[in-house]
C-alpha cells in the first residue's frame, strides 16, 4: 500500500470517527479531496485508491488537470472564489462550484452551461461568521439568493459551503441552523441537501453540527508547494 493509500484510509477513519462521536452515519459525508499545487500523477495515484471527487482552486492549474486526466472519471469541485471572467470554463469543465455569493455569478453559470451537459450543482458561499477577510455572501441574503437562482435552467443548487475562523465551533452550529432554515422555505428541498464546511483542522467539530462535505488537502497529499 503506497503513502496515499494509507493517508485516504486514515483520513476516511477520522471521518468514521467523527461520525461515531456525533452519532451520525459516515456515509452521510463525502471526502472532497482539495488537491490545488499537487501534481497530476497523485491525483491519478488517489483515484487509483478510490478516491473520485477533487477540488482546486486555481482555474488554470485545474484545466491543465482535468486535460491530463480526461480519461479518468473524476467529479471536479472549483471550491474557489468565482470571478466573473472564469464562469465560462466552470460551467463547461466541472461538475460543482462551491464558491458561488452573488446572483450575477449564478446566471452566467447558467447561460454558460450546455443544455446537453448535466446541470451544474450550485454551492453558495456564506460568510457565516463576518471575516473581514472572506469571500461569500451574508447569511440574512440567503433566502433571496436561494429564490433567485432555484428558478435558473441548468443549475442545481445543492446547499451552503462556509470557511469559518479557526477554532470558531459555533459557525458550524449558525451553517447548520441557516441550512435547515433554507431548507424548510426551499423550492426544491430534496435538492437541498449538502452543507461544505469541514478541514483538517476543525473536521470533528464540522461533522458534529451537520457537515455532509468535508474537504481535505494536507491531511491527504501532504504540505502544498506553491513555487510552481
Amino acid at each position: 500500500m503506497n503513502s496515499l493509500q494509507q493517508a485516504r484510509i486514515q483520513v476516511l477513519q477520522q471521518i468514521q470517527t467523527a461520525c461515531e462521536h456525533a452519532q451520525r452515519d459516515p456515509s452521510e459525508v463525502q471526502l472532497l479531496a482539495v488537491s490545488k499545487t499537487h501534481p497530476s500523477e497523485a491525483l491519478a495515484e488517489m483515484y487509483q485508491a478510490g478516491q473520485r471527487a477533487f477540488g482546486e482552486n486555481y482555474l488554470q492549474e485545474a484545466l491543465d488537470k482535468i486535460e491530463q486526466l480526461k480519461d479518468l472519471e473524476i467529479e471536479w469541485h472549483f471550491i474557489g472564489h468565482v470571478q466573473r471572467n472564469k464562469t465560462k470554463h466552470l460551467a463547461a469543465n466541472f461538475a460543482w462550484v462551491h464558491g458561488v455569493d452573488r446572483l450575477i455569478i449564478a446566471e452566467r453559470l447558467s447561460s454558460q452551461r450546455e443544455a446537453s451537459q448535466a446541470p451544474l450543482n450550485i454551492c453558495l458561499q456564506v460568510n457565516i461568521d463576518a471575516q473581514d477577510t472572506k469571500d461569500g455572501c451574508q447569511p440574512e441574503e440567503v433566502g433571496e439568493l436561494v429564490k433567485e437562482i432555484s428558478q435558473l435552467p441548468n443549475l442545481k443548487l445543492r446547499g451552503l459551503m462556509v470557511i469559518p475562523a479557526p477554532n470558531h465551533p459555533q459557525a458550524f452550529i449558525d451553517a447548520k441552523t441557516l441550512f435547515e432554515q433554507v431548507k424548510s422555505e426551499h423550492a426544491h428541498p430534496e435538492q437541498w441537501d449538502t452543507l461544505s464546511m469541514g478541514m483538517s483542522g476543525d473536521l470533528h467539530a464540522a461533522i458534529a453540527a451537520g457537515s455532509t462535505m468535508v474537504r481535505m488537502g494536507t491531511a491527504l497529499f501532504g504540505a502544498r508547494d506553491y513555487s510552481k
